[in-house]
């Protein structure tokens, strides 16, 4: 069973990163493309919707993770009938949510002309973007629901093959049309509409082909609901663990907009497309073993879960330090390449977006925590979601985008290391969580050792400014081995945890 979970987990990362490379590639031409040929007004626009409908889907109330949740036990008996209605009772919920998003996006469309009031783009644009981003999420709640069997049963792989394989397709064509045609926009808008579409379809094909005996529909999910309580009692503690991740992920591009620009917007979007792809790397690597943590905690198996959650956890920590070394030497020098002198973000900011980013990579007590449902600690998800609210909207008040993200830095503090690990030892491993907490900061702080000695290095070497993408390559490359060459031997020989993903790795690979 260990073997097969490792083996499938490893199969999910190896498609993920193929398809991670050609998508990160893709987003970096076209933002540029958008930038130069549409303006950074309507990059600022695009960005500032999609994080408005993110927080209209909150009405999905976590759903899909108490779905997820409910899910490992089945699969792993190979209950066909409990998955049947499992499935049949996120489809009825998700068509009532589906519903009341309509509701909720009329509303918001009314208020369209006081939000994008002190743009000098036309409100169709605010108007057309909004319409076409959220059919895309309807479709989601309509009729995509069934994929979530795919990801429970570690076959996520299939889904990324077939979603991202269209996904590359539709940016191609988007960034033709913005390219050739003389209303490059409205193609776009037309290309992302019937790509939701063909999407939509593709799923549901997949999942019958993969899965014929599945037979989940709505009328059957209002029948068989009250079977199944524990899934309505989970999403409504996740409501609040949601609210508290999506205050967290979007409300600084809508703060940042309030108080300074669209273009300010844009400037951030660009630092954030590039964490965001080391983010997609680091859970291609590590998220398709989500559903194996499921079915880990399903066998019981209380010192093999603690095992493989500390080698996780130091792995985790070592590649996320790795990257997040690489961010702060090369992104400024990427920008100006990229697009230019005018779009470099100052360094505190970028400090701040990584501290950010490095927390928030390295909260692998979330999977566990998914795995057991336990998300009873609403209080926390509640304290998290306004820490980060209240304290961006008043530092940014007062400092702008650098007191946005310390607000930020202060809520991930204070839940995610410092309660979470608590709660999961607590409820979940029925632990105590002084090792965690001895763990997480040795390692933290062997990687900051390997940070700043790594910086010294470069420094001394002394390589220059990057004046070609070939010359950037090199330097990127240069800087990683660098931290490597330091950081592998400093931790390696410190953490036992890293020796035993060294050699799992390893084992993998061979076979």
């Amino acid at each position: 069973m260990e073997d097969s979970r490792t083996a499938k987990s490893f199969k999910n990362a190896k498609i993920s990163l193929s398809f991670y490379f050609i998508n990160l590639i893709l987003s970096f031409f076209s933002r540029k493309v958008f930038i130069v040929f549409l303006g950074a007004d309507v990059l600022g626009l695009n960005s500032t919707i999609s994080n408005i409908l993110v927080y209209l889907n909150l009405a999905e109330l976590g759903i899909g993770y108490a779905i997820g949740y409910s899910l490992y036990k089945p699969m792993f008996d190979n209950n066909k009938q409990s998955v049947n209605e499992i499935i049949s009772i996120q489809g009825w919920l998700y068509q009532k949510i589906a519903l009341f998003v309509i509701f909720l996006s009329g509303i918001v469309l009314t208020l369209f002309p006081y939000i994008f009031g002190k743009t000098d783009l036309p409100l169709w644009y605010a108007y057309s973007t909004f319409i076409v981003l959220l059919s895309g999420s309807l479709f989601s709640y309509f009729f995509n629901y069934k994929q979530f069997v795919l990801v429970a049963d570690q076959k996520e792989y299939k889904l990324t093959i077939n979603i991202q394989g269209l996904k590359i397709v539709k940016v191609i064509l988007q960034i033709l049309a913005i390219l050739y045609l003389q209303y490059g926009y409205i193609y776009w808008l037309a290309i992302e509409f019937l790509m939701s579409i063909f999407t939509s379809i593709l799923l549901n094909t997949l999942v019958k082909k993969e899965y014929p005996w599945l037979k989940a529909t709505p009328a059957l999910g209002e029948k068989v609901k009250d079977k199944y309580p524990h899934i309505l009692q989970k999403t409504k503690q996740l409501f609040f663990h949601k609210i508290a991740n999506v205050v967290l992920t979007q409300s600084s591009p809508i703060i940042i907009y309030m108080y300074i620009s669209l273009t300010m917007v844009t400037i951030y979007g660009n630092y954030l497309l590039i964490i965001s792809g080391i983010t997609l790397l680091v859970n291609s690597v590590f998220s398709s073993i989500g559903a194996g943590i499921g079915n880990l905690v399903a066998e019981g198996d209380d010192s093999k879960i603690t095992s493989i959650f500390n080698e996780l956890l130091t792995s985790r920590i070592w590649l996320v330090s790795a990257l997040c070394f690489g961010i702060y030497q090369l992104s400024n020098s990427f920008i100006e390449l990229w697009v230019g002198k005018d779009y470099i973000l100052d360094n505190f900011s970028l400090i701040c977006m990584l501290v950010i980013a490095f927390i928030s990579l390295t909260r692998l007590v979330d999977l566990f925590i998914a795995a057991y449902g336990l998300y009873q600690d609403v209080w926390a998800a509640i304290l998290e979601a306004f820490l980060n609210l209240s304290l961006s909207l008043l530092l940014g008040y007062f400092f702008g985008i650098q007191g946005i993200l310390v607000g930020g830095v202060i809520s991930l503090i204070v839940i995610a290391l410092i309660w979470k690990p608590y709660f999961l030892f607590k409820f979940g491993f029925q632990k105590k969580c002084l090792s965690f907490y001895i763990v997480y900061f040795k390692c933290a702080a062997l990687a900051i050792i390997s940070f700043v000695i790594s910086l010294i290095l470069v420094d001394f070497l002394d390589y220059g400014s990057c004046k070609n993408y070939f010359e950037w390559i090199v330097n990127a490359a240069i800087n990683i081995l660098i931290y490597m060459l330091v950081s592998t031997p400093i931790l390696y020989f410190s953490s036992y945890g890293i020796r035993c993903f060294i050699k799992r790795v390893k084992t993998a690979i061979l076979n």
